[in-house]
């Protein structure tokens, strides 16, 4: 079960902050930032080649209440570089689940950022457009974090 206290940050490229909470492995992750507007199936789009290495945002407002289920997958690991989502459980309530997605995403060392206003988010980035975010939940300084994003290319997982 996850630790909600754990302080976490996503920074935009263009300067944008948001703060939350830690989901999934304590650390820091970038990639461009996205969103799915999707109702359900989050294990198959976190395992979508098509999100390859990008920050997920998820506009459903209660992300990982049913876990997850090992033959639910649309390749053979999370493709996701991070996740950022309102409402985060760390609970698996589907029976014949194999586990929490907490757990699932820290097996795969995915970062994520939960309890913030995602509505808020999902309408930044239409207005803006592409560009790259870090999330971080290890604490390293915000302006180190700057110097880290501005360093990754636009798309930078997209070869």
């Amino acid at each position: 079960m996850r630790d909600t206290t754990i302080p976490a940050v996503l920074l935009l490229a263009d300067g944008t902050r948001f703060e939350g909470n830690a989901a999934g492995a304590i650390g820091t992750t970038t990639g461009e930032i996205a969103f799915n507007t999707g109702m359900y199936g989050y294990q198959e789009i976190f395992t979508d080649p098509s999100y390859h290495r990008q920050i997920l945002v998820m506009a459903t407002a209660h992300i990982g209440n049913y876990g997850v289920h090992e033959e639910e997958v649309e390749s053979g690991r999370v493709q996701i570089a991070g996740l950022v989502t309102k409402n985060f459980s760390s609970i698996a309530s589907r029976v014949g689940g194999s586990g929490s997605l907490n757990d699932y995403m820290v097996r795969d060392s995915v970062v994520g950022i939960c309890d913030l206003d995602t509505r808020a988010l999902v309408r930044h980035i239409r207005q803006s457009g592409a560009m790259n975010a870090i999330i971080c939940s290890d604490g390293t300084d915000e302006s180190r974090l700057k110097e880290i994003l501005d360093a990754v290319p636009l798309m930078a997982g997209m070869e």
